[in-house]
């Protein structure tokens, strides 16, 4: 394997660390949540073991954090194969991507994230190579050009897509299993945040693990995150448990909430009220209100923020509901209802 194709195909290693990794379950019984879509899995993953074949094509869905990442590396662990990690945006050129297929072991993962984001050229790329397993590379120029067919051992292509509407119906259709993850209740946060505890050693109760989960927005990464936060909060006060007394203080210094929204999260809401009269607003707009990135106000703010009713996203914009403005303090407009009220 060439340096440059390692690393396209290891991009985590910049944004992960070794807690992360030691957090993360390895097999599909330590995975806590989702249990329709486990349960699904195992028999996928059992079925094509038994076989020997390689796991049909994989898409999986849904917000960051909940565990897309994860469930690639266990298919892998599961299957008895390697995970071979990339992500779009690090696949720039169509040969990047034909180094990466041609390198991989017989029946083995390439987990691609953020899907959606693949460039056009590379996508077409994609197509042969997950139907038939080979892929037609154009040789030499003009009259002299032919086309070569590289053949490729068999693999299983698992896609993660915090935005499946935006990934090109040619490619969902070669996937063969479509998953889609949701957020977490709190009750299931709470199992995850013990079990983290005891890997980092750290004490916590059920009922702060329960108040911890209240506030990590649905999400496994945050309540993860969060833990670790508090465990440092606990470490400089001398403490070898996590409190209620330092669970409130710790939200306190991290400014988040009741709902687990912080700083930007009501900036985004105060600018939608504020400086756009409650909307309609594009999102580009808003994001640069806030001086975010539109992909990560889309990406990471938005879902939330929709699911707790405190945003609309319309055809001509994110609007303001009666929610926004109770959470904001303030008084709803009195000429009109928003559009998501008028909808419900």
């Amino acid at each position: 394997m060439s340096e440059q194709s390692a690393h396209l195909m290891h991009p985590e290693r910049v944004t992960e660390d070794a807690v992360e990794q030691k957090l993360r379950p390895h097999i599909l019984k330590e995975f806590i949540g989702q249990q329709q879509l486990v349960n699904n899995l195992v028999v996928f993953v059992r079925a094509a073991r038994e076989r020997r074949e390689s796991l049909d094509h994989l898409l999986l869905s849904g917000p960051p954090g909940l565990g897309k990442t994860t469930l690639a590396h266990i298919v892998a662990h599961e299957l008895g194969v390697n995970c071979h990690a990339t992500s779009a945006p690090a696949v720039e050129k169509p040969k990047d991507l034909v180094g990466i297929l041609s390198s991989g072991g017989e029946r083995d993962v390439l987990f691609i994230d953020e899907i959606h984001r693949l460039r056009n050229p590379i996508e077409e790329i994609l197509y042969g190579a997950m139907e038939e397993y080979c892929i037609g590379w154009v040789v030499g120029q003009g009259a002299a050009a032919r086309t070569v067919r590289i053949p490729l051992s068999h693999f299983t292509l698992v896609g993660a897509t915090t935005r499946s509407g935006k990934i090109s119906a040619p490619l969902s259709s070669r996937f063969g299993i479509h998953l889609r993850l949701d957020y977490y209740p709190p009750e299931e946060l709470a199992t995850i945040i013990q079990r983290s505890a005891e890997l980092i050693e750290i004490d916590i109760s059920g009922e702060c693990g329960l108040l911890l989960a209240t506030r990590a927005r649905g999400t496994p990464r945050i309540a993860n995150r969060l833990l670790r936060r508090m465990r440092d909060f606990a470490q400089v006060a001398g403490k070898r448990h996590i409190d209620p007394t330092l669970l409130y203080k710790g939200f306190q210094s991290l400014d988040i909430d009741e709902q687990g929204l912080d700083q930007l999260d009501r900036r985004i809401l105060q600018a939608l009220v504020k400086q756009y009269a409650g909307g309609p607003v594009g999102a580009e707009t808003l994001a640069i209100s806030v001086g975010e990135s539109v992909d990560s106000l889309q990406d990471y703010y938005e879902p939330y923020l929709i699911r707790s009713g405190l945003l609309q996203r319309t055809p001509r914009g994110r609007i303001a509901t009666s929610a926004t403005y109770r959470y904001l303090g303030l008084n709803a407009p009195q000429n009109g209802a928003s559009l998501f009220e008028m909808s419900h």
